[in-house]
């Protein structure tokens, strides 16, 4: 018998489309035959040439500005891309910032700018999201881009790791609450990946060594975009409410990094 909830539009919306995991993913969905829309921040060039290439694989593309420091009124982009595009069937909440500031350096407003783009963007894109496709009754996919640093501290990122950690625990109640409307929401959370978030723009990660991660490499942002675009798939119907590392490993690795850290240089950040 064929379930109603896969039947959601082939229409997704990527915040923080016009670099690294975002790009990826918009491509990725792309070839998996949808439309996309795609929000940027600070660079509307990029967001247009991550549109070129969705419209070369024979897709829609529409693009929009989205600042998520400006909330709530910010969140409005996901209706105006789903008008735009007549509909949404998968939401991925992606855009995002970090800081590197001790805790007891961090100040109010840096805190606030992290919290407000990590995890106030993702709740307000959520549920703009999950109405509409609650209201279409046809189901629908919800993938939030956490971080390994969901599940693990990182010296100097207290904001971030709030941020995420909280996003992740978001995630699994999203995913209990709408699991009845055959809308799925899970987390992915990256490691290192060779992005312009990681100083890496251009970079081939393939060429960088990293000891301390079993695969011994950052990631490839399409390596993430992978496990969205699978997510998002009618064929990940049965998944909901799980945290997918694309990490390498590296979570693996703590209690073992631990114990061969070879000086004091980590209490740093």
């Amino acid at each position: 018998m064929p379930n109603r909830y896969e039947n959601y539009p082939r229409i997704a919306v990527v915040t923080g489309g016009d670099s690294g995991i975002g790009r990826a993913c918009a491509a990725a969905l792309a070839g998996a035959g949808f439309d996309i829309g795609v929000t940027w921040y600070s660079d509307a060039e990029g967001a247009e040439r991550t549109a070129e290439e969705v419209r070369a694989a024979g897709r829609r593309a529409e693009t929009a500005h989205l600042d998520l420091t400006r909330l709530p009124q910010a969140a409005s982009v996901v209706d105006e891309l789903a008008d735009r595009l007549g509909g949404i069937g998968v939401l991925v909440n992606n855009a995002g910032t970090g800081a590197s500031t001790p805790f007891v350096d961090t100040a109010w407003e840096q805190w606030r700018e992290v919290l407000a783009v990590d995890l106030d963007g993702p709740f307000l894109c959520g549920q703009r999201a999950a109405r509409r496709m609650r209201a279409a009754g046809r189901g629908g996919r919800i993938v939030n881009i956490t971080s390994v640093h969901e599940h693990a501290p990182r010296v100097g990122s207290a904001a971030y790791c709030a941020a995420k950690g909280g996003l992740g625990l978001l995630t699994k109640v999203m995913a209990q609450e709408l699991a009845a409307d055959g809308i799925t929401v899970n987390a992915v959370a990256p490691g290192e990946i060779a992005t312009p978030m990681t100083g890496q723009e251009d970079v081939d990660p393939f060429t960088r060594e990293r000891p301390g991660v079993p695969v011994g490499r950052p990631g490839d942002a399409r390596e993430v975009a992978a496990v969205v675009a699978l997510l998002a798939s009618p064929a990940a119907a049965y998944v909901t409410g799980a945290s997918w590392p694309v990490d390498g490993g590296m979570l693996m690795m703590g209690p073992q990094a631990g114990s061969h850290l070879p000086s004091d240089e980590w209490r740093s950040g």
